[in-house]
């Protein structure tokens, strides 16, 4: 590394995330500053139905004043497994369970001030049942589609989640589709 940390602060520690504000000198003697968002990170379902269909939630994401289309996604509790925190997401927002669970792999979700890791994993042999939404999640939709139908969102720029658009690559190198 081509500095030293002069100063570092945790300037904000919310609900969700917490705010870091270094102070760094580069070795040329120039100062510089840091901002870091720290999250607990999350887990991403790519859930496969029998039929091989994808299920997708349609919801309103506050942050962008609109509705988008995703994969089924939470964060992660203190102390979670990555993969408890998958089952319980897909329950949570879809209300399938699922037979198998298997982890795909893993993103950074915006490496240049975020320290957020998102687990990705496949759940298949999925059974129906009720979904147990938080409050901020009522209105939600969930939805099943083709891996075609989904890539040619993903073209159009329909679906333009990144942890989403992650997943189905994720999906499709793993079922060689």
């Amino acid at each position: 590394m081509n500095f030293d940390i002069e100063k570092s602060e945790v300037i904000f520690t919310g609900k969700v995330f917490s705010i870091q504000v270094d102070k760094i000198i580069y070795k040329s003697g120039n100062p510089g500053v840091r901002e870091i968002v720290h999250h607990p990170g999350g887990a991403v379902v790519v859930g496969v139905t029998k039929e091989n269909k994808i299920i997708l939630v349609k919801q309103f994401r506050y942050p962008l004043n609109k509705i988008i289309y995703e994969l089924p996604a939470g964060k992660l509790d203190k102390n979670e497994d990555p993969v408890e925190c998958a089952t319980r997401e897909l329950i949570e927002e879809t209300g399938y369970t699922a037979g198998k669970i298997e982890n795909l792999g893993y993103i950074y979700s915006s490496p240049g001030f975020c320290d957020e890791k998102l687990y990705i994993y496949l759940a298949t042999n999925l059974k129906a049942g009720e979904h147990k939404r938080e409050e901020g999640e009522i209105g939600m939709e969930v939805l099943e589609f083709d891996l075609s139908e989904i890539e040619e969102m993903i073209t159009k720029g329909e679906i333009c989640d990144a942890k989403t658009i992650c997943g189905i690559y994720f999906y499709k190198k793993a079922s060689n589709h």
